[in-house]
């Protein structure tokens, strides 16, 4: 079984129903146990025009599944739940494969790591409150350390808060 760390973002609606809902839906799909999730967060969206607030959260699980297969079901879930992947388009759910064990890869369809983990408080945030020393394939740094270097690089912003 893979080790799996997903990442849930929903600026649609009321974000922590939906990003529960995905979690539910993605523990009864054949292949995967689901862990744990991290708590919400809330964060400004990046690289969209849209104003509305994204609730975001990590979870951990474990798949039979590989990659491309597990890729398949989280485009199944977003789009069973309303998802238009339209670029730039406000979102009802996004589900996003982070790591998938300790596998490289970089492909036109799926890229693990994600490409922007070292860069996204608010997918570091509850990647660190998760697992803080895990370790990332490509820089070597653990999630902790890669979420201090973001905040001391914008030490002046609060892009994200933990939401009680």
């Amino acid at each position: 079984m893979a080790l799996v760390f997903i990442g849930l973002g929903s600026n649609l609606g009321d974000g922590r129903v939906n990003l529960k809902e995905a979690w539910r839906r993605l523990g009864v799909t054949p292949g995967v146990q689901t862990l744990i999730l991290s708590h919400a967060y809330q964060s400004a969206p990046i690289g969209m025009a849209s104003t509305r607030m994204f609730t975001n959260a990590v979870g951990v699980c474990e798949t039979k599944m590989s990659p491309q297969a597990l890729l398949a079901g989280l485009l199944q879930t977003e789009a069973a739940m309303g998802r238009d992947r339209t670029k730039g388009q406000d979102r009802v759910i996004d589900l996003d494969i982070l790591y998938y064990d300790d596998d490289v890869m970089q492909g036109a369809e799926l890229s693990i790591p994600h490409p922007e983990i070292a860069n996204r408080l608010f997918v570091l945030a509850p990647l660190a409150e998760l697992a803080p020393d895990h370790i990332h394939p490509v820089t070597g740094l653990t999630s902790l350390q890669m979420q201090r270097r973001v905040l001391d690089q914008t030490a002046d912003q609060i892009p994200w808060e933990r939401v009680p």
